[in-house]
């Protein structure tokens, strides 16, 4: 039983990436608010970074800046910390465009709940793009 909970302290990082992406799947798949699907789709790209920083890490690593006299020093490799600083911003960036989108549906559907916008999408199809014009000219 000590070595089954040796393996699961050794290795909890990957149990705290998988909780967070099924929670954030969850939530994506599941939820029919369109905020909570937006939440769920932070928490699982948070759960993507975090497993991908951690893969960076090396036991006893440093800081990849260049000594004289260590040539036989570990450095970790910066390129995943640089990518995800990148992918942080694009997740900030498509975050504040969903949530501009979904004001967007409040405001022409009037409620931000999935099965609302597919029945008022359904009742209004064949004449759709001549309904939101005129809605358009009225504001």
């Amino acid at each position: 039983m000590t070595g089954i909970i040796d393996i699961v302290h050794a290795e909890y990082n990957y149990w705290i990436y998988t909780a967070l992406m099924m929670i954030g799947f969850y939530a994506m798949i599941a939820k029919k608010n369109l905020i909570k699907k937006i939440i769920g789709a932070n928490i699982f790209q948070t759960a993507i970074f975090l497993f991908y920083i951690s893969l960076a890490d090396i036991t006893g690593g440093t800081a990849p800046i260049i000594w004289e006299g260590h040539e036989d020093v570990i450095y970790t490799n910066p390129v995943p910390h640089c990518l995800i600083l990148t992918a942080i911003v694009v997740s900030v960036s498509t975050t504040a465009v969903a949530l501009a989108l979904i004001i967007r549906i409040y405001r022409e559907y009037g409620s931000i709940e999935e099965d609302v916008i597919l029945a008022a999408r359904k009742s209004l199809q064949p004449e759709f793009s001549e309904y939101a014009r005129q809605k358009g000219g009225e504001e």
